[in-house]
């Protein structure tokens, strides 16, 4: 009974080698990843709101930021709020927000930046160079969330 078991083991070994040797190979399976932002080119002339707010916590002031000539022109808080213990920020254009965060990453430290999938334009960027003794999301970290994103032609 033994013998005949192991007669049948490999009488389907041979038989699944001599499938496998029949035609070319099947092609690996590929994977497609999903779609990314475009690329983002800065335009000359925008506006967008800026809330300094990391991970959720509460803002540090919303801005309402003029991009003229790919200059900063004006920014306006528009939270009602007055900078209090702490002197008011100069939020820069999307550009130099990114020019920061590259900047902070280059020097050892973190950055984040997410895209809007349909233009690629900033959503959120984030940078921390503390040496790591703030919580994640500290006070050291440097967090906008931007919206209202408007190019002007």
């Amino acid at each position: 009974m033994r013998y005949a078991r192991a007669l049948c083991g490999i009488a389907l070994v041979a038989a699944l080698a001599g499938c496998t040797d029949e035609g070319p190979a099947a092609a690996p399976p590929t994977f497609v990843t999903p779609a990314s932002a475009p690329a983002w080119s800065e335009p000359t002339d925008y506006t967008f709101v800026a809330d300094r707010q990391c991970a959720g916590g509460p803002s540090l002031g919303r801005y309402r930021v003029t991009v003229t000539g790919g200059q900063v022109a004006g920014t306006e808080r528009i939270d009602g709020k007055t900078a209090t213990g702490e002197e008011e920020i100069e939020v820069p254009s999307l550009g130099g927000l990114l020019e920061l965060a590259r900047t902070a990453a280059d020097d050892g430290g973190e950055m984040t930046v997410k895209a809007d999938p349909a233009d690629g334009h900033p959503v959120e960027v984030s940078f921390d160079v503390s040496d790591g003794s703030e919580p994640a999301g500290g006070e050291a970290a440097t967090c906008f969330v931007i919206s209202e994103y408007a190019p002007r032609s």
